[in-house]
């Protein structure tokens, strides 16, 4: 199992979510990916759109200075 790293502090729509699809793409079964950002409507449309692709979301909390993080497991 791995953990991969999508880093998108300071990005905005749509490359986060552009890159979390990438890395859950590459990611093995079982493997956690792990999306750290600071665009707010990314939040919400990350969590949206691991329940479509049926993935499981680990969780989303938000840090300090309106960074937030999001895990999922492919």
């Amino acid at each position: 199992m791995a953990e991969i790293k999508v880093e998108c502090i300071g990005e905005t729509c749509p490359v986060p979510l552009v890159e979390t699809r990438k890395a859950l793409r590459k990611a093995q079964e079982g493997d956690i990916v792990e999306v750290v950002g600071t665009h707010p409507s990314s939040k919400k449309e990350i969590p949206m759109a691991v329940k479509a692709m049926g993935l499981e979301l680990l969780g989303v909390k938000e840090e300090k200075d309106g960074v937030w993080k999001i895990r999922i497991r492919r």
